[in-house]
């Protein structure tokens, strides 16, 4: 029997660039296209054929955890870890979680909707031992964000965040595999981002690349906000 695959939500951070939007009520339960947000993200890796979820979460923790509740009303198993009062970044929240984790698992954001199969990257992952993980592109080339990475073949070979370069024409999907032994290796207690990973198992040459087809969506900000909630309204997305 296949192992059970487990995907990782990051939904700790404080949604600053919302402003008052976020005060009262986290960002992943913002509402948009007349639910929640994390109840689309959450039946969307449900359907990807995973099983577990962990929420990694930070400002108004309590209220994620009770919506979500033992996962079971999205046919999850769900559980909860609170980055505590000491924010430590991406990496640091999944080092925190360190006891939580499964021996390979899928990390994605709790401000990103992405219209793929969340379980290609994992996927990827597990029929390719000698890589330590997969990251999920897409060929944006400066469209709807900063590019920030290059591929060669079915590997990223340059991952910068933020960069913008002309020769990086695909961008950081929002969901990555990693093995845990990657998040074992960082420093407990001690701020560290995701990026920053990805931007060394790149230049190793063990992150692999998975080509998502369609465009992702981000609640981050207002724009974005508006922009989901419509097209998720209308039923546009695949």
């Amino acid at each position: 029997m296949a192992r059970p695959l487990m995907a990782v939500i990051l939904a700790g951070g404080l949604a600053t660039r919302l402003g008052e939007t976020t005060r009262a009520t986290p960002k992943a339960l913002l509402p948009v296209g007349g639910r929640p947000f994390l109840a689309w993200q959450l039946e969307r890796i449900a359907r990807s054929g995973f099983s577990d979820v962990l929420l990694l979460t930070g400002h108004l923790a309590d209220a994620i955890a009770e919506f979500v509740g033992d996962g079971s009303g999205f046919g999850l198993r769900a559980r909860s870890v609170s980055d505590g009062p000491k924010l430590l970044g991406t990496a640091g929240a999944l080092r925190r979680a360190l006891d939580a984790l499964d021996e390979d698992f899928l990390v994605t954001y709790g401000d990103s909707y992405l219209p793929f199969d969340y379980s290609a990257p994992l996927r990827d992952l597990r029929a390719h031992p000698e890589a330590l993980g997969t990251m999920s592109v897409y060929r944006n080339a400066g469209q709807w964000d900063a590019s920030n990475t290059m591929i060669r073949d079915d590997h990223v070979v340059r991952y910068e965040k933020g960069a913008n370069a002309p020769e990086l024409d695909y961008i950081d999907y929002g969901a990555v595999a990693l093995r845990r032994e990657v998040i074992a290796a960082v420093a407990p207690d001690v701020p560290h981002g995701l990026d920053a990973i990805q931007s060394d198992l790149a230049r190793r040459g063990v992150l692999r690349a998975c080509r998502a087809t369609e465009r992702f969506y981000e609640i981050g900000s207002h724009a974005g906000l508006a922009e989901l909630d419509t097209v998720l309204s209308k039923g546009d997305l695949p």
